[in-house]
């Protein structure tokens, strides 16, 4: 009897990640090619890429195979199988012309990760190195500092965020209100921002949501407990409850932030896990520089 694979991807111990982590990296490259056809058009424009979180270079994840309920002969090494892909840096370094960055900025604060990013850098043979800057430092500050750059308005900025958590500050977003910059950032719409936001709403992770959100706990509880009353015996009775689909809502509101720095901001790309429950959204907003060349 033949076996029947079924596939359940989990992180795999040097990574972490799934099919969903190609898909997001898929759907980016395209939108590099096409961004670099329109700004190479436009010299004038000095055209930047930032990684905030550039990880190692390359990824791995595992996947799981198991056999059919009555297949008792699925060979061992189907069991769990490492599949390594390559991450945002390798893949944007290793574009080929006219597909380049005037600058190129890596920000990682692993020291492993930082590492393998300078080994990546020593390969490169077709860029100046002088101009692939990799900077062990929190990403917020980088961006704060890009945002000061970015006051140039020759410079025209491609940002990648790829957070695993809620590392991204709203107030360093803020920053760039104005500049020339498109970003592409992926939010843990279900992995994390829906934890926080508890079925009873003590909301213990508060600051977490203010910092992440760029709004204050009223306006959180408002929008995610709204206040509901009823009638009884014994007067009137007042209780909060979470909404139904927060995921949809969590999305919509940081959209809606989104919209007050970047004039476009596209419809998300949900990415979901093997129970096909959505973990992560990939939101991209683009202040526009591309789409008025084009």
């Amino acid at each position: 009897m033949s076996a029947k694979k079924n596939i359940v991807e989990e992180p795999a111990p040097e990574g972490w990640g799934g099919s969903w982590t190609e898909q997001k990296l898929d759907a980016f490259i395209s939108y590099v090619v096409e961004y670099l056809k329109i700004l190479n058009k436009y010299p004038k424009y000095k055209t930047i890429y930032f990684d905030g979180f550039a990880g190692a270079g390359e990824k791995a994840y595992t996947t799981k195979i198991t056999p059919d309920l009555f297949d008792y002969n699925i060979p061992e090494k189907y069991n769990n199988e490492v599949k390594i892909y390559a991450g945002s840096a390798s893949r944007i370094l290793r574009m080929e012309k006219p597909f380049h960055f005037d600058y190129y900025y890596f920000i990682e604060k692993d020291d492993e990760s930082f590492n393998s990013l300078e080994t990546l850098k020593s390969k490169i043979t077709d860029k100046p190195l002088a101009n692939i800057s990799i900077r062990k430092d929190d990403c917020n500050e980088q961006l704060k500092k890009l945002a000061i750059a970015l006051q140039n308005k020759n410079y025209a900025a491609l940002i990648f965020l790829d957070p695993f958590g809620m590392q991204i500050g709203w107030d360093s977003f803020s920053k760039l209100k104005n500049t020339h910059s498109d970003v592409w950032i992926l939010i843990p719409s279900g992995v994390a921002i829906n934890r926080l936001l508890d079925k009873k709403g003590e909301l213990n992770s508060i600051d977490k949501l203010e910092q992440f959100f760029g709004i204050d706990k009223d306006e959180i509880v408002n929008i995610f407990y709204p206040e509901k009353t009823k009638e009884t015996l014994f007067g009137t009775d007042i209780t909060f409850e979470k909404i139904e689909k927060p995921i949809d809502k969590i999305v919509e509101i940081y959209s809606k932030q989104l919209k007050t720095i970047w004039e476009h901001v596209s419809k998300p790309l949900i990415l979901r896990n093997s129970k096909n429950n959505p973990i992560f959204h990939l939101i991209f907003a683009q202040f526009g520089v591309a789409s008025r060349l084009n």
